[in-house]
């Protein structure tokens, strides 16, 4: 059974056509179809709408009023279909994004310069944060992400590519500390946690042949939801970090920071873009992921 729109379409196209068979026609359906709709639509109001004679059909007076309601109605839904469909398609209108700050101050200047100059109709929101936004709640198009696989299932996701990361200290931190050869000597040193990530107090350590993993309990110390201040911290002696590669390859670089437990390594992390559940990605955030995705690949991550 046809529902009450397609009802109310096919009274609107018998009217203006004054036929029911023109009005099939129209519809690319069939006579009896649409005198069934029609008669179905009288039921449900308990009103006849047309007088039917061998020439012509005609609307009667409550006919006449019903169609002087509902003709706007669909005129105002099918402009908000094509609404709709233009949006999908339209690089016009804010494009809102979530970043970390330690990533973005490095790497989206060029992805957003390029985007901004190939679809300047859309307006750029990017908001650098290192805490994890509710896309939806926070009415967000996107986010960048770097973190372990997601366990949000109200979201989309996916993995651009991966992102290292490495366990530093300063040189002048570990000539006064603890010997540092295996994960379990970690308990004796002070450890910089990294609030953003799933490790917490546990650092799931494997060995680089890939036989070995080793869970060792990190001592509650210093801990923030930023990399560049850990970081920092790890550069003044104030203990180990582990941290995107990114972040500390400069003061590798330097000498600042050294690495350590070269042979270990954290679970993999990945830079990961994130949607609200879109059946399909407006046309904006689509054409922004292509851009994104392939100077991504020559990010130095």
């Amino acid at each position: 059974m046809a529902g009450h729109l397609e009802r109310i379409k096919t009274f609107l196209s018998v009217a203006n056509a004054q036929s029911f068979s023109a009005a099939a026609r129209a519809q690319n359906s069939s006579s009896s179809a649409v005198t069934r709709y029609i008669a179905e639509l009288e039921e449900t109001l308990g009103v006849q709408l047309f007088v039917r004679t061998t020439r012509k059909v005609s609307l009667t007076q409550a006919g006449l009023q019903y169609y002087d309601k509902v003709r706007p109605l669909v005129t105002d839904l099918a402009l908000a279909d094509d609404l709709a469909r233009a949006h999908q398609d339209a690089l016009t209108g804010a494009l809102k994004i979530s970043c970390p700050l330690s990533f973005g101050t490095r790497f989206l200047k060029d992805p957003l310069t390029e985007y901004a100059v190939l679809h300047p109709g859309v307006d750029l929101r990017v908001n650098l944060t290192d805490s994890f936004v509710d896309i939806i709640k926070d009415d967000y198009d996107m986010a960048l992400r770097i973190s372990s696989a997601p366990s949000d299932k109200s979201t989309i996701w996916r993995k651009i590519r991966p992102a290292p990361r490495c366990l530093v200290a300063a040189p002048a931190y570990l000539a006064g500390a603890a010997a540092l050869k295996i994960p379990s000597d970690l308990s004796n040193h002070a450890c910089l946690g990294y609030t953003n990530q799933s490790e917490g107090e546990v650092w799931q350590l494997a060995h680089v042949t890939g036989n070995t993993v080793r869970p060792t309990r990190v001592p509650p110390g210093f801990a923030c939801n930023n990399g560049d201040l850990i970081a920092q911290m790890a550069v003044a002696g104030a203990g180990i970090a582990l941290l995107p590669r990114f972040i500390v390859q400069d003061a590798i670089a330097t000498g600042a920071l050294v690495e350590v437990l070269k042979e270990w390594r954290a679970p993999e992390i990945w830079l990961t873009a994130f949607y609200p559940p879109y059946q399909k990605l407006p046309l904006a955030i689509d054409q922004f992921t292509e851009v994104f995705e392939r100077h991504a690949h020559d990010f130095d991550l």
